[in-house]
């Protein structure tokens, strides 16, 4: 339960009474790799944060192609936000990638803390703020960055992560087909 507290320290601080009123209103639960815990079409109630292990948020469109949207490893929260914000069915699945410890907030939960605990409302708002800036950084890379410039990136932002991701993820979250994703890696390698 210290990594969630550290991840709330690096915006707002709770006194110790807070801390353990947070921690009261979540759940902390193991999970084995492969588990969905969010379906398309489900309407997301909560929000989870990685303790340790390694999820992924994806759609499947309607030929049958899966497109990752974000991968949570430890210390990082995931979510289907359009479904949890606006209490409508989602179009996001939530898979564990490998085992992992997850603790889960409800949207009740974090409501309940809101009135409780106000500066939660605070470090709520500054991790949706800072997760429009990193969509609205993804976005502007794939309308302008190559394929390998997305791939570059990724790398560079999120090194560990490479080795634990299955291919097919990685090809999927730059958009980039499996097959493609295997020569341009040949490609880079030889360079």
């Amino acid at each position: 339960m210290q990594s969630i507290l550290e991840n709330i320290a690096k915006h707002v601080t709770l006194t110790p009474e807070e801390q353990e009123l947070f921690l009261s209103k979540t759940e902390t639960k193991q999970f084995k790799a492969k588990t969905i815990l969010l379906s398309a079409g489900e309407v997301a109630t909560c929000t989870y944060f990685v303790n340790s292990g390694i999820l992924r948020s994806f759609n499947i469109n309607d030929n049958i192609i899966e497109h990752v949207l974000h991968f949570a490893c430890e210390g990082w929260w995931i979510g289907d936000m359009y479904s949890y914000i606006s209490g409508k069915p989602g179009n996001l699945f939530i898979e564990v990638l490998e085992d992992s410890e997850v603790v889960i907030i409800t949207k009740e939960n974090q409501q309940q803390l809101y009135q409780e605990i106000p500066k939660l409302e605070r470090f709520f708002r500054i991790l949706a703020e800072n997760s429009l800036v990193a969509h609205q950084e993804r976005l502007m890379d794939n309308l302008s960055l190559t394929a390998e410039e997305r791939f570059e990136k990724f790398c560079s932002k999120y090194p560990s992560l490479i080795q634990k991701i299955p291919q097919k993820h990685i090809a999927s979250y730059i958009g980039v087909t499996p097959e493609f994703f295997s020569k341009m890696k040949a490609r880079l390698l030889k360079k």
